[in-house]
Parts: C-alpha cells; sequence; structure tokens
C-alpha cells in the first residue's frame, strides 16, 4: 500500500470525460480484491484470450500479497456506482529473459524498475480517460515512492486499441514482431519520468548466415 508515501487524496477524475461522470479513482482495499480480479480475469478472457495462465497470471490470483502489502508496489481502482470499473497496477520487478529477449531484460533490472501493469478497463467504460489517468496516478506514485530509474511496460497489439494508446505515451525500446520469428509479438515501451534514462532502439535482427 501506499503507507507513509504522500499520494493525492482520493477524488473524482477530472480527466475522465463528461462533469459529474461519477468515476472515482482510488488507492485498492481489501475489500476491492475481488472486484478488481473479476475485471483483470475478465480481460485476460476476452481481450487477451489466453485465459488463465498460472506463470503469467498469478498475481490476479494474489492481489492483497502481490500489490497491496509490498510499499513499493501499488493498486489503484476506478469505482462508479460501488462497481470497479477499472484497475492499475505497479510492481518493481523487470521482464524477465526468457520470455523476453535478454538485452530488455538487462536494460529493466527488477529492483530499479517500475512495471505498470494490468491497466484493464471494462469495454462498455473506455473511451473516458480512465486508463490515462490510472497512468498519470502510477507514475505520480513511482515518483514519490523513490528507488526507481525506468518506467516499463509491455503490451499486445492485439488487444483493441492499446498498442495507439501506449505509444501516444511512452516509447518503443522494442517490437518483437521485428524479431526473428515474430518474438511473443508484444511491444515493450518506456514511459519518461524525471531520472529516467532514455530509451534504446531496439537491436536489429541479426543476418541470415552466407551459404
Amino acid at each position: 500500500m501506499y503507507g507513509a508515501i504522500e499520494t493525492r487524496a482520493p477524488g473524482r477524475l477530472r480527466d475522465a470525460g463528461d462533469a459529474g461522470s461519477g468515476y472515482v479513482l482510488r488507492p485498492a482495499t481489501a475489500e476491492d480484491i475481488g472486484g478488481a480480479r473479476a475485471v483483470m480475469l475478465d480481460t485476460v478472457y476476452r481481450d487477451l484470450k489466453s485465459g488463465y495462465v498460472p506463470r503469467w497470471h498469478a498475481d490476479i490470483i494474489d492481489l492483497d500479497g502481490t500489490y497491496l502489502r509490498p510499499e513499493r508496489r501499488t493498486l489503484l481502482v476506478v469505482e462508479r456506482d460501488g462497481e470497479i470499473v477499472a484497475t492499475g497496477a505497479v510492481r518493481d520487478q523487470g521482464p524477465q529473459s526468457p520470455p523476453n529477449p535478454e538485452w530488455v531484460a538487462a536494460r529493466f533490472p527488477s529492483g530499479a524498475t517500475a512495471q505498470l501493469c494490468r491497466i484493464y478497463v471494462r469495454p462498455e467504460h473506455r473511451r473516458h480517460g480512465l486508463a490515462r489517468a490510472l497512468v498519470s496516478e502510477l507514475c505520480d506514485f513511482v515518483v514519490k515512492v523513490g528507488g526507481y530509474e525506468a518506467v516499463y511496460l509491455h503490451t499486445d497489439p492485439a488487444v483493441p486499441g492499446a498498442e495507439p494508446f501506449w505509444r501516444s505515451l511512452a516509447a518503443e525500446v522494442c517490437d518483437e514482431r521485428k524479431l526473428p520469428g515474430g518474438g511473443q509479438g508484444i511491444v515493450h515501451f518506456e514511459l519518461p519520468f524525471p531520472g529516467c534514462l532514455p530509451p534504446a532502439p531496439c537491436p536489429p535482427a541479426p543476418r541470415p548466415l552466407a551459404k
């Protein structure tokens, strides 16, 4: 949880579209775990189409231990009319290799990297600025908690709207679709924040050996 870190008081989203929209962004509590988990699981089944895969989604089952208890992690929720309609989280863990490219994992080591994750919005609540507001609050948390050197995330371009959204906010670090074999088909991004290193471009694909 936020602990002793000073944060913006929970309140109505100021950039969530129409005035009086009723959306409230705030840190998650233990009472929000069920609603947040429902948003996440619905997304991995409906949008990502992977279903629940333990090695990828174990954090969804243990939201309390993964995000609420550690001081350098957090989980935010957006609530409307008593229902959790969007989520967003930060964890102090960089991408691992495998399955990610080795140089990407080396660039974003765990501990020094704040990874944005589980930024999901229910379809009927999209296009109200909720994801953008979540990213803003999560980046504020990263700066205030201290000790981070980079803000990283990856996205699946197959999810409708995901790739253009992140390209509007972050710099591409590696598009795995350009790697030999297409990699995992995901795109790695870095978000700028004070003290963040400039993103490095994806290395060119190796040329095939001459026969």
